[in-house]
């Protein structure tokens, strides 16, 4: 099957009209381009509520490292987003954010048969300035295979 997917970026209009909730939202629902990561990683985002963010991510043979085990920057790819996702549900119109730094935990091995594998990110803290999230990936029985924090910095329009 296809991915009929638009992938991109919001527009600046788009950026600045709506909340990190409604953007995200409108990029579920396919009225606005999904990141185009997503497409070279083989994951969507699901779900957003206020102060949390769910991706899914089909694994396969092209996210594999040369030991034939999912790369560890797949994980780490999902945990990031999912984090910096779950606060950018938190900030208004216009406002960003960027990642200062995230820490990742592996558990459980992961290989190309591993099915759809899911991360869910929620907000820890957020100030105006600072945010912590932390977020899990969970194996298709809902096993942790890693988990870690996320600290994103919020970039205020000038």
């Amino acid at each position: 099957m296809a991915d009929e997917r638009e992938y991109g970026q919001a527009s600046p209009e788009d950026f600045a009209r709506y909340s990190g909730l409604e953007l995200l939202q409108k990029m579920i629902a396919g009225e606005l381009p999904a990141q185009t990561i997503a497409r070279t990683m083989s994951f969507t985002l699901v779900e957003v509520a206020e102060g949390r963010a769910v991706f899914e991510c089909e694994t396969g043979p092209h996210l594999l490292n040369p030991l034939g085990s999912l790369h560890g920057g797949v994980a780490l790819t999902l945990i990031d987003s999912a984090a910096g996702c779950a606060v950018h549900t938190m900030l208004g119109a216009g406002v960003g954010y960027t990642t200062v730094e995230t820490k990742v935990n592996f558990t459980k091995p992961l290989g190309a048969d591993s099915g759809t594998i899911r991360a869910e990110g929620r907000v820890v803290t957020q100030g105006r300035q600072i945010a912590t999230a932390e977020a899990r990936l969970l194996t298709a029985d809902g096993k942790v295979a890693a988990h870690g924090t996320s600290t994103l910095i919020i970039l205020h329009p000038r």
